[in-house]
């Protein structure tokens, strides 16, 4: 397979990884809804760099710890959870102080800490990069598609690339950057032009980060 072809695997891959709903894109949202473009694109450069941060630790087995050891990723889950929760209660302050576009919310903008911490307590996106992630520089296959929400198992095997190449991981890399450049832009488009916008996007990434938080909560609980 060429080299154009790998690379465009990798960034199909990591935008398909990278879109569907969920805690970081929560974040991105609240943080381009009520600061803007630049203050949505440091959240998503946070999780990026968790991201980063996770495979080279996969690479030197510094994670493999907590694929081993079901109490620490269940206190993970947990921690995790209450980060959610409390970065919903965040969110939800922030769209109530909200008067317009262009007044700042009280206090700077953390999205890249909140999602860095979101990220990096996040024992399953450890586990991804213990066998998915590193597994891309292993010789095999990867099915592209597959990760999609709702339509992943309609789509499986129309694009499948094959692994043991660097510049299919650079390629995810990649992937992840365009999302989180152009996921903030629409969201920043939307608030210059709807009215209103800002504050419904902000309650509705609290109302993410808080569904998120009691779903990880409750997978902490003891079965």
């Amino acid at each position: 397979m060429g080299l154009v072809a790998t690379i465009t695997g990798g960034v199909v891959f990591g935008l398909a990884l990278a879109a569907p709903p969920g805690p970081m894109n929560a974040v991105i949202a609240e943080e381009s809804a009520l600061r803007g473009w630049a203050a949505g694109f440091r959240a998503g450069l946070g999780a990026m760099v968790a991201d980063a941060c996770f495979l080279v630790l996969a690479l030197l087995g510094a994670v493999a710890v907590v694929e081993r050891t079901p109490a620490l990723r269940t206190a993970m889950v947990a921690v995790g959870g209450l980060l959610m929760l409390y970065f919903a209660a965040d969110a939800a302050r922030a769209a109530g102080t909200f008067v317009g576009d262009g007044v700042e919310p009280t206090g700077e903008s953390k999205g890249f800490r909140k999602a860095f911490v979101l990220a990096i307590t996040n024992p399953y996106q450890i586990i991804f990069w213990l066998t998915v992630g590193v597994g891309l520089l292993e010789p095999g296959r990867l099915d592209v598609l597959a990760p999609l929400p709702a339509v992943g198992d309609r789509v499986a095997g129309a694009f499948v690339v094959e692994t043991g190449s660097p510049a299919l991981l650079g390629g995810l890399f990649g992937g992840i950057g365009l999302w989180i450049v152009g996921f903030p832009a629409t969201i920043a488009v939307a608030r210059r032009r709807v009215e209103g916008a800002a504050q419904v996007i902000a309650w509705l990434s609290a109302a993410v980060l808080a569904a998120f938080g009691l779903l990880f909560l409750w997978d902490a609980l003891p079965v």
